[in-house]
């Protein structure tokens, strides 16, 4: 129990703050930002190995589909939570690095996957620069609009091209395979043999990390600073010097880079690049994703790729064991899904991580207003 202590000045008797048990942990954080967010990773890389290497080739599989939701949901919060734009269009953005990663990859002598994925992320950039251009003259409905539009138009463009990139059947994406060094570093770590699903699941599962290590530095940096003032208020940003139009640009070239980037990884994994892929359902399902998760937060975009990805079956089997048949089963997922999303609206509004977020600080600090007050009598 704290001994009271009597302040010289006040003469009040008061009691010294408590250690807390995460100081101890914080001391021994890197004092630079990139320093914490690369050791965060590492303790990433350490929980991605356990898990792919204690779990069965088919959770492996729903492991690498939920890294290229997560990648493309991180980037969309860029873009929406951060800068405060609405788009509608990101499957088709994943289209495009799906698309440009089948070409590449099927060609004669092809490059490394990771040129191949660089290359995917640089050419959807592109596009989003076109597509942020025109939208940053756009606001609220407009906008979301525009990129619905969007998201229309380019799956036609594989119909239309079909000898190019496969029309309805779509482009098949040969998968790559696991070099032997990295097999046998896995071998070493784990004596697990390498299979098809679980490197798959690494390469997905890498490209993650690596998207989120730099965007959690880009949204640390004045970068972020800049979008978050053009989405709380224009006109003040404006009148601090910055320029609306060519800052949300940025903003929609950065998600859409990690769209493509989530694409390639998409075409990779599921091998086969097809207009039914990539309809306007799997951009309003990385919208809700990101709502559900938190906006702004790349946590909660983890959070709302793996609803994605693990709440359908999940319903699809709690169905089928009360009776229902196997397409009424799966028929009552999307309705969960949509009674979840309509909870998380009204209930919390600032999503999952914003709620649970909340909640720790009030059980941290359950009485605030006597706290300021006392930190006010220690001032005077």
């Amino acid at each position: 129990m704290a001994t009271p202590v009597r302040d010289d000045e006040s003469g009040e008797a008061t009691t010294p703050a408590r250690p807390r048990p995460l100081d101890a942990v914080r001391r021994w954080q890197p004092r630079s930002t990139f320093g914490r967010h690369a050791l965060r990773v590492l303790a990433g890389i350490a929980v991605v190995v356990l898990v792919l290497e204690t779990t069965s080739p088919f959770r492996n599989s729903q492991f690498a589909t939920l890294a290229y939701y997560a990648i493309a949901a991180a980037g969309l919060t860029v873009l929406t939570g951060l800068n405060g734009q609405i788009s509608l269009g990101h499957g088709a953005l994943m289209a495009v690095g799906a698309y440009t990663t089948g070409l590449l990859l099927g060609s004669a002598g092809p490059p490394p996957l990771v040129l191949v994925m660089l290359a995917a992320a640089a050419v959807t950039a592109v596009v989003g620069v076109v597509v942020g251009a025109a939208a940053s003259r756009l606001h609220g409905p407009y906008l979301a609009g525009a990129t619905l539009a969007f998201a229309v138009a380019v799956p036609g463009l594989a119909i239309y091209f079909d000898g190019v990139l496969g029309g309805e059947q779509g482009m098949q994406i040969d998968s790559p395979r696991a070099p032997a060094w990295f097999a046998d570093a896995i071998y070493f770590l784990s004596a697990n043999d390498m299979s098809g699903a679980k490197y798959l699941a690494y390469i997905g599962w890498a490209t993650l990390l690596v998207v989120l290590l730099l965007l959690a530095n880009l949204a640390a940096s004045r970068v972020g600073r800049v979008w978050r003032a053009v989405r709380d208020d224009e006109v003040a940003a404006e009148l601090a010097g910055i320029r609306p139009g060519p800052v949300r640009v940025l903003a929609f070239t950065v998600s859409a880079a990690c769209a493509g980037l989530a694409g390639a990884v998409l075409g990779i994994v599921v091998r086969l690049a097809a207009p039914s892929g990539f309809t306007i359902v799997l951009s309003l399902g990385l919208l809700t994703a990101v709502v559900v998760g938190g906006l702004g937060s790349l946590t909660g975009a983890l959070l709302g790729g793996a609803l994605l990805v693990f709440l359908p079956p999940a319903v699809t089997n709690l169905g089928q064991a009360a009776g229902l048949s196997g397409v009424a089963a799966a028929e009552l997922a999307p309705l969960v899904y949509g009674v979840v999303l309509v909870l998380v609206v009204l209930l919390a509004p600032t999503g999952v991580v914003g709620t649970v977020g909340r909640l720790w600080r009030s059980a941290r600090n359950p009485n605030p207003n006597n706290s300021n007050s006392n930190s006010t009598r220690r001032s005077r």
